[in-house]
């Protein structure tokens, strides 16, 4: 069965009024990321973000090969709804974490979606992004979205990569999948959301939504 309401997952957060502007849009999950990247957070400020997201909107930490000590903190701190493992991190890794994770799924030229099988059990969702050579995520690129296909069936998928306004009804049109992550492509200048972007993008989701019920 199709999925007819995908969820919209805002990640790149860095300051409590974009969480909130991002929340008002209509998001059901916000992203802070705990590693190195453009849009990196301290913890403290990841504290001040999270206290602004309201109880029903998920709030997930991003991390990139982190320590153990590290992640658990975050989690215990943060009261993070869920953990987005963005690096090489093991099925065993991601088994053992304080909270559930999303493994982030790197898709490129000969992409066989059997590479997310080792997972299987051990993680509460994926998530699609596109293959750049030495860059863990962020790149602003889509990947041919019909080579992700079939999704497993064993965990939802989230599609992330280059997905803006413009684009993301496609990404959902050619993938129906459980929820859409965006971070530079509601952006005004790097680290810092646009309101107009986020409801546009919002709204586009939306209205694939609704062609997929109509299709």
């Amino acid at each position: 069965m199709r999925n007819v309401r995908t969820r919209v997952k805002v990640c790149g957060i860095t300051t409590p009024v974009d969480a909130a502007a991002a929340v008002r849009a209509g998001a059901d999950a916000l992203g802070v990321i705990l590693s190195d990247s453009l849009r990196q957070v301290t913890l403290e400020e990841a504290e001040e973000i999270c206290a602004a997201v309201p109880p029903f909107v998920a709030r997930v930490g991003v991390f990139v090969d982190a320590p153990e000590h590290f992640v658990a903190e975050a989690v215990a701190r943060l009261n993070l709804t869920a953990v987005q493992f963005h690096g090489a991190e093991s099925p065993e890794r991601c088994a053992a974490a304080p909270a559930p994770v999303i493994k982030a799924v790197r898709v490129g030229p000969g992409f066989d979606p059997a590479e997310a099988e080792a997972y299987r059990g051990c993680v509460s969702a994926l998530l699609y992004d596109t293959l750049v050579e030495g860059m863990d995520g962020g790149t602003g690129r889509t990947f041919p979205w019909e080579s992700a296909l079939p999704l497993p069936e064993w965990a939802p998928v989230v599609v992330a990569g280059g997905l803006h306004p413009g684009n993301v009804g496609g990404a959902i049109a050619a993938l129906s999948p459980f929820a859409v992550d965006v971070s530079s492509g509601v952006e005004e200048r790097p680290r810092y959301k646009d309101r107009i972007r986020l409801h546009a993008f919002v709204a586009a989701v939306r209205a694939a939504d609704e062609e997929v019920v109509t299709a």
